[in-house]
């Protein structure tokens, strides 16, 4: 059988018996596989440091109707993000995409979308060597992408405009409130907050001009990103607690 070839992107790695490493890849032009990477944990070993989390590759592998598991077989590396990949409080911004993207991606389903989203935003946390912004960008469009975004003009109870007061999300909740709806719990989101998910709509990630607010309003936005990510998904995302080691 012939071995089928797809740009692609490392997204998980399990050990898989002694020598094998168990890979989860999103490929361009096939979605999210799971294959295994034959003595890849050999200290010599034909896949070097191709399957580093995160890492932009060319990948063959071969895939059998009666197998769940594709077998790869060789992978050349289009890009390293090594500085992101070693530096343990960048590699918590990478593993939270990790996450999600392993998460919301149905397997052998293609997304063009989710793929660029995924290579710009490490492309963004590598070379500015900060994972705050790319990934509240990550997030926000994760979840527009996903169709789980809600109304950011009005209460998705009462239908009140927001305007230019404070909205309150919970994770508990799919939608946004206004002060008299909120429900215990549930966090603001500012009006600044909101203006930038209006700039992540119509701006790329690499062309938002740094001022010393955006920490802050990126924060905002990126915590209800998570929030609506994990009430869609009915779970948490355990690599949140990592980055508020860092």
């Amino acid at each position: 059988m012939p071995a089928r070839e797809t740009e692609a992107i490392i997204l998980k790695t399990f050990p898989l018996g002694e020598a094998d490493r168990l890979v989860s890849f999103l490929g361009r032009s096939s979605g999210r596989i799971r294959g295994v990477a034959a003595g890849a944990r050999r200290l010599k070993n034909r896949f070097g440091s191709t399957l580093e989390v995160l890492s932009h590759v060319q990948i063959w592998y071969v895939e059998k109707e009666t197998r769940e598991l594709v077998r790869i077989q060789q992978t050349d590396l289009l890009e390293s993000f090594h500085k992101a990949q070693s530096d343990y409080g960048l590699s918590t911004g990478l593993a939270v995409i990790s996450e999600i993207s392993e998460l919301v991606l149905p397997e052998h389903e293609v997304s063009e979308p989710m793929f660029r989203l995924i290579l710009l935003t490490v492309r963004q946390i590598e070379g500015t060597g900060d994972w705050q912004l790319p990934l509240s960008y990550f997030a926000f469009w994760t979840v527009r992408l996903g169709g789980w975004l809600p109304r950011f003009d009005r209460c998705a109870s009462c239908q009140e405009a927001f305007n230019a007061k404070s909205a309150f999300y919970g994770m508990h909740y799919s939608g946004l409130f206004c002060s008299n709806c909120r429900r215990p719990g549930m966090k603001p989101l500012h009006p600044e907050a909101r203006a930038l998910a209006e700039r992540f709509t119509s701006e790329r990630l690499d062309r938002i001009a740094f001022d010393k607010s955006l920490p802050t309003r990126a924060g905002e936005l990126r915590e209800a990103s998570f929030a609506w990510i994990e009430f869609h998904l009915e779970r948490r995302l355990t690599t949140r607690e990592l980055l508020e080691t860092t």
